[in-house]
């Protein structure tokens, strides 16, 4: 059936492509989250068109599409470009190559369903995209669609219980009903405004809702007094160029008369150590020795995170691992990590970043691609690929009650990742980033609203401590505050609660990708079927 309109207008299909990439890029500026919901319509009106007057679309489809996403990929994520011309351009062109395949995939599927509602098989396809392309080397999810929300968080309260791929069906499922609205040329204008009105307008009351019984119903809780430290230290030209004993004295400084007996928590940013730590004899540590020797002294009753640059040697040779390298003047082998560190009563507790920056903190399939991972830039004083550890971990203490999910930077892009720290007991939530990389773009904006996602997702409050903004607090319903300025050295102070109880989504994980990815792979499985059967019978 063709569109009841396009008898009167002409649609170009390369206009419709960059409308579609114009509006997607748009929904992530000034608080426009509502555009996401005619951004897919242009491309589904494309798909649409082509199917009517070719069978074999898929060329076709495949460019225009992939127009649209980078666009899109381009518009949001331009700023990967001050860290990084070579990262910047794999980032763009691969992930919109992915997209417009997925995208093209959908339109296969689709085409052999045998039913005039078929389009909305791009809602599973493409969440459980979303799902996969979390869980592999080449991750880049900036752009998952349930993002969006970020910046409108207070329309997307129930992400306790769906996660941010709610936010993804949502969007799409609007996308589709306004596309097949504009499809059916019997289904009246003004029924189709109206459901779409409510398609739109129920979560956002049922998300007011929820807001409001809870903060209504919220019980007194233990809380902890948490000191954050925003440096301001300017990683291209300092940060890895200065001796950390200078930085150290300028934290002294900081600190001074913001710190007492009251503090429970001292909260440093990404990599703010330096020098790079041996984990071997990791108590010997010079760095970490002016910590013990003046701070942890001084309040015996503060326990202090930071972030670090560390390596560790593997004299047993079944431990070494894809991305370790080998020092030729000892001959072993070693990985550099990442490193969350938790200092106290001179007991060191360690957490390695497991959600890396692929082409940046880590050559992607490292077993494979071993003699390439040179290429992989320098940042944070390490070249190659950095290592990781398989599980999350938890930092725990005997002087509060507090259990501490120790994220670091990229990490808190991913809901589902996140919800593994909690399921181990963590009750808060800290984020320690250095998002100075990018200089003064929306990119630094953009990572410091994904948190609170994070924060509705699980309920927890966070503590964000950014080398040059923005650092924070954010309590569990992803309201921010005391936030610092972007290059300007500043502490803050605060008492944030701590949470216990398990929401759904952190309880069961993200229950819509997982359903999402087996509807996928039947679909993909029965469209081999079609294709093997036509064939047979050719034959």
């Amino acid at each position: 059936m063709k569109l009841f309109f396009v008898n009167q207008i002409k649609f170009n299909n390369f206009f419709l492509s960059v409308l579609s990439g114009l509006i997607l890029s748009l929904s992530w500026y000034f608080k426009l989250s509502i555009l996401a919901f005619i951004g897919f319509v242009p491309l589904l009106i494309i798909e649409h068109q082509l199917s009517l007057s070719n069978k074999k679309i898929s060329a076709k489809l495949f460019l225009y599409s992939y127009i649209t996403f980078l666009i899109w990929n381009l518009g949001v994520t331009w700023w990967v470009y001050n860290a990084s011309a070579g990262g910047a351009l794999m980032a763009f062109l691969a992930n919109s190559l992915l997209m417009s395949f997925v995208f093209t995939i959908y339109a296969w599927i689709k085409n052999k369903v045998n039913s005039n509602y078929s389009f909305f098989l791009l809602i599973p396809i493409w969440i459980a995209w979303e799902h996969l392309h979390t869980l592999w080397d080449l991750s880049w999810t900036w752009l998952s669609l349930g993002n969006v929300f970020a910046f409108n968080h207070n329309w997307v309260q129930w992400y306790e219980y769906t996660g941010a791929s709610g936010g993804t069906l949502w969007i799409l499922l609007v996308n589709c009903f306004i596309f097949n609205s504009l499809k059916n040329s019997r289904l009246k204008h003004i029924k189709a405004i109206f459901v779409v009105l409510l398609l739109i307008t129920i979560p956002i009351i049922c998300s007011y809702l929820i807001l409001n019984f809870k903060t209504k119903n919220t019980q007194k809780r233990e809380s902890i007094n948490c000191v954050v430290v925003q440096p301001n230290i300017d990683p291209y030209n300092v940060k890895f160029n200065v001796g950390f004993d200078e930085m150290f004295k300028n934290l002294l400084l900081q600190i001074k008369n913001k710190i007492n007996s009251n503090t429970q928590f001292l909260i440093l940013p990404e990599t703010y150590i330096t020098n790079n730590i041996n984990e071997n004899a990791i108590a010997n540590n010079e760095a970490l020795k002016l910590f013990s020797d003046s701070i942890e002294k001084k309040f015996p009753n503060l326990i202090i995170i930071t972030g670090a640059s560390s390596y560790l040697f593997y004299p047993n040779a079944n431990d070494i691992t894809a991305t370790a390298s080998k020092d030729f003047q000892s001959n072993l082998f070693y990985d550099s990590f990442n490193t969350a560190l938790q200092l106290y009563n001179n007991k060191i507790e360690k957490y390695h970043k497991s959600k890396l920056v692929p082409g940046v903190e880590r050559m992607p399939f490292p077993a494979l691609l071993k003699p390439l991972e040179g290429l992989a830039i320098k940042m944070g004083g390490t070249f190659g690929s950095l290592g990781t550890q398989k599980n999350r971990s938890v930092f725990t203490n005997t002087l509060n009650k507090a259990i501490v999910a120790p994220i670091i930077c990229y990490e808190s892009i991913y809901g589902d990742y996140v919800s593994e720290y909690v399921r181990l007991g963590a009750n808060c939530l800290f984020i320690i980033t250095n998002d100075g990389w990018w200089g003064n773009t929306p990119g630094y904006i953009q990572h410091l609203n994904y948190a609170r996602l994070r924060a509705i997702e699980s309920r927890r409050a966070i503590a964000r401590s950014a080398n040059t903004g923005v650092s924070c607090f954010i309590d569990e319903y992803g309201n921010i505050s005391d936030a610092q300025p972007w290059w300007k050295e500043s502490v803050i102070q605060k008492n944030i609660f701590l949470n216990n109880s398990l929401t759904f989504f952190c309880r069961f994980g993200d229950v819509i990708s997982y359903t999402s990815v087996l509807v996928t792979l039947l679909l993909v499985l029965f469209r081999a079927y079609l294709f093997a059967s036509r064939n047979h019978k050719k034959n």
